[in-house]
Formats: C-alpha cells, sequence, structure tokens
C-alpha cells in the first residue's frame, strides 16, 4: 500500500506589534512549544522552521544508508523530514520507509536456496544488487549445482560491475544448462556486455574469429 505523503503545514504569519508584557499565569510567548506532528512512527516530533541542517542530515543519513546503517540512518532522515524544505522531506520519508523495509528484512524466514534464490531476484528487481549478490551466494552454498542461480549471481554481479566474477558465474551457468547461452542473449541487462570480450566469445561462440 503507498504511504500517504506527509504534510507540512506552515506557521501562521506574525504580525509585527510591540512588544506585550506577559500575562500573569501564562507562558512568555518565546517559550511556547512549536506546533508538533506525529512521525512516521508514531511518536511525536517537533516541526522545525527552516533549518540549514536539514540537507546536511539527509545527506549523512545517505552515507550510512549506503553503509546498510539503516537504524542509524533512519533516526537521521526522520530528523530531515522534519524541516521545511518540502523536497528533501519527502524524500527522507521516503527513505524511512526504505530503511523500515530492511530492518524488518531480519525476520524474513529464509530456509531453502529457493527461498534465498527468489528473494536475490526481488532485489535484483529493485536493483538492490549488493544485498542481491549476499543472498544469491547464500542460495549456492545450499544448491551449488544450480544454474539459474549461477545465472542470477552473474547478471548481479555485471549489474554491480564486478564483470570478471559475472564473466565466471555466466560460464558456469551455461556450462550445467546450455539453455542459458539463449537466455543471456535475449537479456536486456546483459546486452552492453554481450559485444564485449570475454562475453561475446561466451553468449556467441559462432561468431569467434579465427
Amino acid at each position: 500500500m503507498p504511504e500517504k505523503e506527509t504534510v507540512m503545514q506552515k506557521s501562521p504569519e506574525r504580525r509585527a506589534t510591540a512588544p506585550q508584557a506577559p500575562r500573569a499565569g501564562s507562558a512568555p510567548e518565546s517559550v511556547q512549544q512549536a506546533p508538533r506532528a506525529r512521525s512516521h512512527d508514531g511518536a511525536a516530533a517537533v516541526r522545525t522552521d527552516r533549518s540549514p541542517n536539514q540537507l546536511a542530515r539527509f545527506e549523512s543519513a545517505i552515507r550510512l544508508f549506503h553503509a546498510r546503517q539503516f537504524r542509524e540512518a533512519r533516526d537521521l532522515f526522520a530528523e530531515a523530514a522534519c524541516g521545511s524544505e518540502r523536497d528533501v522531506a519527502n524524500r527522507a520519508q521516503l527513505h524511512i520507509a526504505m530503511c523500515d523495509r530492511r530492518l524488518q528484512q531480519t525476520t524474513v524466514n529464509l530456509r531453502s536456496a529457493e527461498d534465498y534464490y527468489n528473494y536475490g531476484v526481488a532485489l535484483i528487481n529493485s536493483r538492490n544488487v549488493k544485498e542481491a549478490r549476499t543472498h544469491l551466494e547464500k542460495a549456492l552454498e545450499i544448491s551449488p549445482a544450480a544454474d539459474h542461480i549461477h545465472y542470477a549471481l552473474a547478471l548481479a554481479q555485471a549489474l554491480d560491475g564486478d564483470l570478471a566474477n559475472a564473466h565466471q558465474s555466466l560460464k558456469r551457468a551455461i556450462e550445467l544448462e546450455p539453455r542459458n547461452r539463449l537466455i543471456a542473449r535475449q537479456d536486456a541487462d546483459f546486452a552492453p556486455l554481450a559485444s564485449q570480450p570475454p562475453f561475446d566469445a561466451l553468449i556467441y561462440p559462432e561468431k569467434k574469429i579465427w
């Protein structure tokens, strides 16, 4: 289900008036609390006014996210989502959702080679190729002779820029099941490599020039 966008409310514009003495029993205006809104996890979070640190927090969170420190990244994204820059706040909210999914993945019950394979393919489709490689390698530990797992791992390695290992994995997939050569010819993700050595000789051996 798509997550609803958090609408940021603008602070009411103040009129320029002469300062007045605070009324008895009431707190001075300067110490009144800022409007509060619910954060993603339901906890109350203070909506700050324009903060020069909002973008810096978002960028720091991105670095933590790529380092797979999802819990720490989520905390910074939550802070960035409370700033007044709406574009940064919206992107922070999206990344909060991604962090939540990553944190929930630790409870995913993966047991068989097919479990790891299917999950790895899903990660490839979302272009999370580094994590896809991890799960596909675990699948191969369980089922080292599964040609389709070698093929998927080759694809993840190629997308990750690891062409040497991608070639070896694809070669092994073809050795185990020659039909994988035809599949690679029709695979759009392998198309940029099909004309480059050593993939050209592997995918189109009949075109080899002696």
